[in-house]
C-alpha cells in the first residue's frame, strides 16, 4: 500500500513490542513491517532503523528506494524487500540498461545489504503503471542481477485480491482484467523459484462488503468456522479465505508450486469512523502475528508476512484511512498497545 488503496479491492512501548515478536510462533520465517515515508514530521532513515533493531523486526520493505535508506539500513541485517516504483516500470520493462542501471544503482553499490526480494510493481494498476509492462520489467531486472553476479535475491511483484475472483476460496482464479498478465507472471515465477507477493486486506474487503462479511471473521475473533468450502477446508478468518484464494488462482494458472509471502497486511487505527479503531488495529494485527506461523487450511506451515506500516504517515493520499496505518507515530511513538 504504498499509494492509495481502493476500498474495493480490497504498539506499542519499544519493551511490548519486543515482547509481541519475542511471541511469534518459532516456525515463523519471518515477521517485517512496510517502511512509508508519505510524511513531512517521520524520523530519519538511521532513527528508523534503530527503532526497527531495538524492536525486534527483522524484516524491512522500502517503497522509496534512496542512498540515505540504503546507506542506513546497510549492516543491520535486516531482510529487505526493495520495490522499484511503479512509474519506473515501463523504462524496466523497455530498456535492459535501466535494469543494470536500477540494479547497480540500489543493489551493487550498496554494501552489507540482505535483499530477499526485488518488486518490480505494487498493485498495478490501481495505483499506477500498465500491467503489460510487468513481466518484461521482472526478466530485464532478474537479468540484470545474473549479468552482476548477484544471486539469492528473488524477483517478483506484489499484488492484492483485485486480481482475484472466486468464492468459496477453491474456486479462486485470476478475473477477467488479470487474465492476460497475471498467469504468465505465475508461470514465470514457477520457474524461477521466487515467491508472489500478495498484500493481503481483510479491512478493505471488509469494507467493501459489510453486508456478507462479519467484522470478528476480518479481524480473527470468529468463534467458529465462518465459510466451509467445497473441498472441506474450513475458514475462520478472512485472512486465511483471502490467501487460499491466490493459492486456488497460482494453481488455476499452472503455477501451483509459487509459495506467497503477505508482502502487506494491517488493519487502520482512525479515518473512516467506524472500524478503524485503535482497538480493533490492535486485534487485528496482534492475531495476525500470532496466526501466521500456523498456516492456512489449503497451505500449511508459516507464512512470511509484513504488517503495513512502520508510521502514520501525514501526506498519504486518498482516504483518511491511509494516513493511519502505522504502529508508530511520528515521534515514535506507539499508536496503541497490544496486551499479552
Amino acid at each position: 500500500m504504498a499509494a492509495d488503496h481502493r476500498a474495493d479491492s480490497y504498539m506499542f512501548s519499544v519493551a511490548l513490542v519486543f515482547g509481541l515478536l519475542a511471541a511469534i510462533p518459532a516456525a515463523v520465517e519471518s515477521i517485517g513491517v512496510g517502511y512509508g515515508v508519505n510524511g513531512n514530521d517521520l524520523p530519519s532513515a538511521s532513527e528508523v532503523v534503530q527503532l526497527y533493531k531495538s524492536t525486534g523486526i527483522t524484516s524491512m520493505r522500502i517503497y522509496t528506494v534512496d542512498g540515505n535508506t540504503l546507506q542506513a539500513v546497510s549492516g543491520s541485517n535486516i531482510g529487505l524487500i526493495l520495490d522499484t516504483g511503479n512509474t519506473e516500470l515501463a523504462n524496466l520493462a523497455a530498456n535492459a540498461s535501466s535494469a543494470d542501471s536500477w540494479v547497480k544503482t540500489n543493489v551493487q553499490s550498496h554494501q552489507g545489504l540482505s535483499i530477499k526480494y526485488i518488486a518490480v510493481g505494487n498493485e498495478v494498476p490501481g495505483q499506477g503503471g500498465d500491467p503489460r509492462d510487468i513481466l518484461p520489467a521482472m526478466k530485464n531486472v532478474q537479468a540484470a542481477l545474473d549479468k552482476a553476479g548477484v544471486s539469492g535475491i528473488k524477483v517478483s511483484t506484489a499484488v492484492n485480491s483485485a486480481v482475484t475472483a472466486g468464492f468459496p476460496p477453491s474456486h479462486g482464479i485470476f478475473n477477467a482484467s488479470s487474465a492476460s498478465h497475471m498467469p504468465p507472471i505465475a508461470q514465470y515465477l514457477a520457474t524461477t523459484g521466487a515467491p508472489l507477493l500478495a498484500n493481503i486486506y481483510p479491512y478493505f474487503s471488509y469494507k467493501g462488503d459489510t453486508t456478507n462479511i462479519r467484522l470478528d471473521y476480518a479481524l480473527f475473533t470468529a468463534p467458529a468456522t465462518v465459510v466451509t468450502d467445497d473441498n472441506g477446508n474450513q475458514y475462520q478468518n478472512l485472512f486465511d479465505a483471502l490467501v487460499d484464494t491466490m493459492y486456488s488462482a497460482l494453481e488455476s494458472a499452472g503455477a501451483t508450486s509459487v509459495p506467497i509471502v503477505v508482502s502487506e497486511s494491517g488493519w487502520p487505527s482512525a479515518g473512516d469512523g467506524t472500524v478503524a479503531t485503535p482497538g480493533n488495529a490492535q486485534t487485528y494485527n496482534q492475531n495476525l502475528i500470532n496466526h501466521v506461523g500456523k498456516g492456512t487450511p489449503k497451505r500449511p506451515g508459516a507464512i512470511e508476512t509484513y504488517i503495513f506500516a512502520m508510521f502514520n504517515e501525514n501526506e498519504k493520499k486518498g482516504n483518511d484511512t491511509e494516513k493511519h496505518f502505522g504502529l508508530f507515530n511520528s515521534d515514535k511513538s506507539p499508536a496503541y498497545k497490544i496486551n499479552f
